[in-house]
């Protein structure tokens, strides 16, 4: 019977030992912002802007996600997203929508006729790499849209778009307003 109490005060003392040792790694979790495996971050619009305008998008390339707010912050959505290839790519800053379409058609951009000269302008259907809506910025050639190749989402893989599945981009595109407030982070 004492060596199974021994065991038991042992099992007890490493228990409150690994306790303390953890103690430090666990206050500093609580300080640092929580992220899931695929590096995800909760986003406050606060942190981007004044106030909620009639809608608030935020796009966090890091995180590969699109943050949503309503005007009057009763409705907050995360979105994810395919972010462009590369930082040069990656256009950052304030922005907003200017002009929404259900069934886009798709023109290849100047820098990717110069790689691509044998890509043609592509109709709306289900070849089209802009899905089945596009809400567009006021920066040229920058969208948030939809994709039929889901592949994409949660990975680089677009030439400085934002895109959702196509069913995550209608929902948005119903709750987006033109004049929705867009920063791209």
């Amino acid at each position: 019977m004492s060596i199974l109490l021994t065991r038991r005060a042992a099992l007890r003392g490493s228990l409150a030992a690994a306790s303390l040792l953890a103690t430090p790694a666990l206050l500093h979790a609580q300080s640092v912002p929580r992220r899931n495996a695929s590096s995800w971050v909760r986003q406050d619009w606060r942190d981007h802007f004044d106030t909620l305008g009639k809608a608030t998008l935020v796009a966090d390339t890091a995180s590969r996600t699109l943050h949503y707010w309503n005007a009057d912050d009763t409705d907050y959505r995360a979105y994810p997203t395919s972010v462009p290839l590369t930082d040069e790519l990656t256009k950052r800053g304030y922005t907003s929508v200017v002009r929404k379409k259900v069934g886009p058609s798709w023109t290849p951009t100047a820098s990717q006729l110069e790689r691509y000269p044998d890509w043609k302008p592509i109709g709306p259907g289900p070849e089209n790499p802009l899905g089945t809506h596009a809400m567009y910025l006021s920066w040229p050639a920058y969208i948030i849209h939809g994709t039929h190749d889901t592949r994409k989402i949660g990975r680089p893989s677009s030439d400085g778009c934002i895109g959702l599945y196509n069913e995550k981009i209608a929902e948005l595109f119903q709750l987006c307003p033109v004049g929705t407030q867009v920063r791209v982070i």
